[in-house]
């Protein structure tokens, strides 16, 4: 299985998924990260452990439709089976999500379909599950469809929210979660793909 990233920032997830294919944990390749971002962290880690990377954004495709094309000819380029986004701030185009369907994997930090759409991500996340008093969150891996963090639950963990939460202590414990909870599935996902039919 050969691997692509779309990341926005640390990608905290792309690194935890290829540091267990190098371990051997994960019979996957790690073949590509496309980042919106030219100046964010997971281009320079990229770059350090050469993984090819590449910068498509809207400063050069003002066009949606035309940075969806470009993404997934990308894609298709380096031979990806499945796609992971690791923070990545953008919604994917229709072109991708059809060529991709069912292989496009999306880690979100809360137990979906709770603080899940639009506006929620990152810390707003975890500052609404703190103002609402919840006692548990977590994180949910998906597929990833049309609407936004929407698309078949693939895998969930659970993280105790603590009295003397903040919104930085929680985002820690959840973000510490993410990385295992894609590898999980993405051994699922290998494992099913590799089991014949009956």
């Amino acid at each position: 299985m050969k691997i692509g990233f779309l990341s926005s920032h640390g990608g905290s997830t792309a690194r935890a998924v290829v540091a267990a294919c190098a371990a051997g944990e994960l019979d996957a390749t790690p073949a590509l990260l496309i980042s919106n971002n030219s100046a964010s962290a997971v281009m320079r880690w990229a770059a350090e452990i050469k993984l090819p990377r590449l910068h498509l954004s809207g400063a050069a495709y003002a066009d949606a439709a035309e940075l969806d094309a470009a993404i997934l000819k990308s894609l298709r380029a380096h031979q990806i089976d499945t796609v992971i986004l690791s923070g990545y701030m953008r919604e994917l185009g229709p072109l991708t999500l059809s060529a991709y369907k069912q292989r496009v994997l999306n880690v979100h930090p809360s137990l979906l379909p709770k603080y899940g759409g639009r506006g929620m991500y990152g810390d707003l996340v975890h500052a609404a599950v703190l103002a609402a008093g919840e006692r548990v969150s977590g994180a949910t891996v998906h597929q990833v469809e049309a609407g936004i963090d929407e698309g078949p639950i693939v895998a969930q963990s659970r993280v105790a929210v603590l009295p003397d939460d903040t919104v930085a202590s929680l985002r820690a414990r959840v973000q510490a979660s993410e990385g295992p909870l894609m590898i999980q599935a993405l051994g699922a996902l290998s494992a099913a793909r590799e089991t014949p039919a009956c």
